[in-house]
């Protein structure tokens, strides 16, 4: 059982997201709860003394200019979180959904929005009580942050709009009666502490790095696999040549290859005799595609870290009695790291596609049957497995185009340049899915062609690799549905299970986290390997 996540607007860690995204409890600081008494003290009198503070006592946006009568302030709020509700589109999946909550309940409970802390104990307790709201995943530029989902989000917590718990749906103050909790009476400040912020994009971004050092392992691993099967050599892997390039990426990427292929039978049956000098590069090059993908993993993560508990407010509170009105809520920097992993992550697709087509292709497959098949001709194999890596690294390609250079100006262009970094968000989701349905067709395609090495057996590493395939998906002994069997090992590729190979054979670390390395480097494996 996860422990509960502790909020205290400072600590809070991609992992912990993860977790709570999976169902985790969590609970407020006793620290952050007083700084949010403190602030909220501010703020109160501030409307004491009627002093005019953007936000607080007056419009919003554009009409930044318009002061709010005293005895209107409570309904100033209530009437922004109604108006930004304006989200189309699918709904985001409930983990991202619970990603966001946990998110925005940190960033208040950090003190700087001036919210009371019964605001953040709804969201605590609505999380605690798995009732979700429904939140559009389209409608935000990331400006002045993620404003329709957060008003989304901050709709329910004033009891309107519906809840979702365990699938059923319902009115959001019946829902919430019913788990015996209370909305909130939005105070001054509160509402558009609630919608300001880059929570929504921020949750998929931390819930997409894991994703992305999953798909980094196992890509080595079905590369791996391919090397073996396409009696590739891994001279190429050799420590040396990676020490003379100096890029620590590709020192990774080729030392965790060395692990998974070491003490090959297949690699020794063809050491001598074979006319190859240099294999493709789609085999020979993994270290120098595979490696920059961590390179650029390990980037993002660096910028989501920090976002995780970052004050994204605006105006802020301090606690000397300062407001400040800036620009924190943009979102730039997430939008640029989602940005980034859609690229690389395309990078190990193409990859990937690649590989698979020399495993089914007979021209290229070193003397394999074609397209796999037991009876080619009368059977295709795996001729079509290939046409849907195909189709979806191509659409990996489109999606890679980044959202994040376009900008289009809104709110009266008060907001004239924006980030557009859900969009961002939504296109790097769309591409994991399709990152692992290509690699589980090479992991396939991969235990296919191992299957037709023996009784030659492969390094450890790709032989524990190809049990796990086996026990998901049975050897193509003749035609059959394949739809099935890809998506059956795209769920293990999504749930980590060839981690278990890299942590085994290739010195590699972890958990939850999204390189795989506990913010460690892996072992070097020096030496040659050849």
């Amino acid at each position: 059982m996860t422990a509960t996540i502790v909020l205290d607007g400072d600590s809070l860690m991609i992992e912990d997201v993860f977790a709570v995204a999976d169902g985790a409890l969590v609970s407020v600081a006793p620290t952050a709860r007083s700084r949010m008494q403190r602030t909220r003290a501010i703020v109160d009198a501030i409307v004491e003394r009627r002093d005019v503070v953007y936000g607080v006592t007056t419009g919003f946006g554009k009409l930044s200019d318009v002061a709010i009568p005293h005895d209107r302030l409570a309904e100033l709020q209530v009437n922004l979180v109604r108006s930004h509700a304006a989200g189309v589109g699918p709904p985001l999946p409930m983990r991202e959904v619970r990603a966001m909550m946990v998110l925005r309940a940190n960033v208040l409970a950090k003190g700087h929005s001036g919210c009371r802390p019964d605001v953040v104990d709804l969201l605590v307790g609505m999380l605690n009580a798995e009732l979700h709201p429904e939140i559009p995943e389209q409608g935000s530029v990331g400006a002045s942050g993620d404003l329709a989902p957060l008003a989304h989000l901050a709709l329910s917590l004033i009891g309107e709009g519906e809840l979702t718990r365990r699938g059923r749906t319902g009115a959001a103050s019946a829902m919430m009666r019913e788990m015996k909790l209370t909305p909130v009476v939005l105070a001054p400040k509160e509402g558009i502490a609630l919608i300001n912020g880059t929570q929504a994009h921020t949750a998929v971004a931390a819930l997409a790095l894991v994703d992305a050092g999953r798909l980094w392992r196992a890509a080595h691993v079905a590369g791996a696999m391919t090397v073996e099967a396409l009696l590739g050599t891994p001279v190429a892997f050799d420590a040396r040549l990676q020490r003379a390039r100096g890029q620590v990426g590709q020192e990774e990427s080729a030392a965790l290859l060395r692990g998974l292929l070491a003490d090959s039978e297949i690699r020794e049956s063809h050491r001598t005799g074979d006319p190859r000098v240099q294999d493709a590069y789609s085999l020979r090059c993994i270290p120098q595609v595979h490696g920059p993908v961590m390179d650029a993993i390990r980037f993002a993560e660096s910028l989501v870290s920090r976002e995780l508990n970052a004050a994204t407010d605006n105006p802020l509170v301090f606690e000397d009695g300062t407001l400040l009105s800036g620009g924190n809520f943009h979102g730039q920097a997430v939008a640029l790291a989602l940005d980034v992993l859609a690229i690389v992550l395309t990078n190990l697709a193409t990859m990937s596609e690649r590989r698979i087509d020399r495993l089914v292709h007979p021209d290229l497959n070193q003397g394999l049957p074609p397209f796999l098949a037991r009876d080619a001709g009368l059977h295709s194999g795996f001729m079509m497995a290939q046409v849907t890596a195909a189709a979806l690294a191509s659409e990996c390609k489109v999606l890679a185009h980044p959202a994040s250079v376009d900008t289009i100006p809104t709110d009266g262009s008060k907001e004239d340049v924006v980030p557009m970094a859900m969009a961002a968000a939504w296109k790097l989701r769309r591409v994991v899915h399709n990152v692992q349905h290509v690699l589980a067709i090479e992991l396939m395609c991969a235990a296919q062609g191992l299957d037709y090495r023996k009784p030659l057996q492969p390094g450890a590493g790709v032989a524990h690799a190809h049990r796990l395939v086996r026990r998901v998906v049975a050897p193509l002994a003749g035609d059959r549905v394949l739809s099935t069997d890809i998506g059956a090992l795209a769920v293990a590729v999504a749930a980590g299970t060839f981690d278990e190979v890299t942590t085994a054979h290739g010195g590699l670390q972890h958990a939850t986290g999204c390189d795989g390395t506990g913010s460690r480097r892996a072992p070097s494996h020096s030496g040659p390997s050849s």
